[in-house]
């Protein structure tokens, strides 16, 4: 019920929401003027001034018996006067709806200028129950969006008090999901995808348990892709193509793995990659579903990118297609190393130490990281220790020691250079090893501790015998070095070559090992 107290000719004045906010009198029709504030006010989010029954009376006179007329009880209206000088004085009225829904956008962050372009602009709030709006917060709420945060999302995007297919996606997400999914990526979701779109979600994600997701991995799958550009904007036929695609690669295993891989369109992005790399490998399926199964990343770059790096590594250094797909099999993340950055560098490096097309490959192939390796924090902190053991700069026997310590740490490096001059050797006889057998200088260092007190101490022989033959720290300790010097002990005594102890095959090993043996 809305009540007017102006003249006849007076015009029926609109509900005003900013004038709920600091109004310099109310009466509150049909709640008596002890009632307390809270029957208007929601968690102390709307402040509303309850006058005493004394005050009342006190403006009633100033406001010349007004208060007086006979008033019918209601909890619909609201009716805020204002008197002035002249005795007469505009009125506004405010439905109470109006005030719960600014006291209920209140409580997630939205005032008074954004409750009024909320309803302005999005008529169909107006006619719905401030309960119904309640409810849908409430469950909007469930999905761990909270206060100012929802709110935002709100003023953006109303239709999410409003769109039908909220309550379903709200509904399976946590109830059926419960609640794993996190509400950043809903969030997200919500700012970017239209509602309407939401139908096909709770279908495709079942579609993924049907082709053997556990359930257990759901969450972590949901977790990390596009939820609009997996789930929502895919329809359940290009979802199980997609699916049927990359079986090939290991299937669930590789949508585990990379659950990335389903933000992707099959047609025009999945299967123009897999067939460039497949026209690469001379049409190779299995070696080419090799490189994807070791690198799933790989699958993310577009054609373009995978173009680039090959012609690059065609034109710069010489390769051949089938070269480039042999270190893409054995390495699939030179595709992430920067051409500009890494690949030109490295490359330029190894043709001022004077090596050629077929060098390269050869290189690349034992060690494929050092097109991918830090400069700053590991290669160029590795090239010194070589240029101070006495490696000269541009030249083949320092590109194999380069080539020879990619694979280990700068540490190591530098506790197994520390070592060997622990033992006693020199720089220089550190070089002569490693240009005989580079390997020397990758070896674990705790190893090659074990290796040289059993040289030294069981074995009674001296350091500098690695100079000859380096190749000794290669081999395991217990099971090649330690076993067959005790079976040769007995018979040949202690004075045998390290060399040909350990450099013969283990058939031959065997059978000098019976001609040898006394007769029974």
């Amino acid at each position: 019920m809305t009540i007017n107290f102006l003249s006849p000719s007076s015009s029926s004045t609109s509900c005003s929401i900013s004038r709920v906010l600091n109004p310099p009198a109310i009466i509150l029709l049909g709640v008596p003027a002890t009632a307390s504030a809270a029957t208007f006010h929601h968690r102390g989010c709307l402040s509303i001034e309850i006058f005493s029954k004394a005050r009342n009376n006190d403006r009633n006179q100033k406001l010349g018996g007004l208060a007086s007329l006979p008033l019918q009880q209601s909890n619909r209206t609201l009716v805020q006067c204002n008197s002035t000088s002249t005795g007469v004085s505009p009125v506004n009225t405010v439905t109470l709806k109006d005030v719960k829904l600014l006291s209920l956008f209140q409580e997630i962050g939205i005032h008074e200028r954004g409750t009024k372009l909320l309803l302005e602009n999005n008529p169909d709030l107006t006619f719905r129950p401030v309960n119904t709006i309640r409810d849908r917060i409430q469950s909007l709420e469930k999905l761990g969006i909270h206060c100012h945060k929802l709110g935002r999302l709100i003023l953006k995007h109303p239709d999410l008090l409003t769109a039908k297919e909220i309550d379903s996606f709200v509904h399976f997400v946590t109830v059926d999901l419960e609640s794993k999914i996190e509400p950043l990526k809903l969030e997200h979701l919500f700012n970017t995808t239209d509602p309407r779109f939401f139908v096909g979600f709770e279908g495709n994600v079942k579609l993924l348990l049907h082709h053997g997701v556990p359930q257990e991995k759901l969450a972590h799958v949901l977790n990390n892709v596009n939820l609009a550009k997996a789930l929502c904007l895919k329809s359940a036929e290009e979802l199980e193509r997609t699916i049927i695609f990359l079986n090939r690669f290991g299937g669930v295993d590789f949508i585990i793995r990379r659950p990335v891989i389903l933000n992707y369109d099959l047609d025009g992005q999945l299967i123009p990659r897999f067939t460039y790399l497949y026209e690469l490998s001379e049409k190779d399926e299995d070696a080419t579903a090799n490189v994807f199964r070791k690198v799933p990343g790989v699958l993310t770059y577009t054609v373009d990118h995978l173009k680039d790096h090959v012609e690059f590594l065609r034109s710069f250094a010489g390769l051949t297609n089938q070269e480039i797909f042999r270190i893409v099999l054995l390495y699939p993340n030179v595709f992430s190393a920067s051409r500009k950055r890494k690949l030109h560098p490295r490359l330029d490096f190894l043709k001022q130490c004077g090596l050629n097309s077929r060098d390269i490959f050869k290189f690349l192939t034992k060690a494929p990281l050092f097109l991918t390796l830090s400069f700053d924090k590991n290669l160029a902190y590795k090239l010194v220790f070589l240029v101070k053991i006495g490696y000269k700069n541009r030249t083949k026997d320092l590109a194999r020691a380069m080539g020879a310590i990619t694979r280990i740490s700068c540490k190591n490096f530098q506790q197994v250079i520390g070592l060997y001059l622990n033992y006693g050797l020199t720089c220089n006889d550190i070089l002569i090893m490693s240009k005989k057998h580079p390997q020397v200088l990758q070896y674990n260092h705790e190893s090659l501790e074990e290796k040289m007190d059993y040289l030294i101490e069981d074995m009674g022989r001296e350091v500098r015998e690695l100079l000859g033959f380096p190749a000794f720290l290669g081999y395991k300790l217990d099971t090649r070095i330690k076993f067959r010097y005790e079976e040769r002990k007995k018979v040949s005594g202690e004075g045998m070559s390290i060399s040909k102890l350990l450099c013969v095959s283990a058939e031959k090993f065997r059978s000098k090992k019976k001609k040898k043996s006394p007769l029974l």
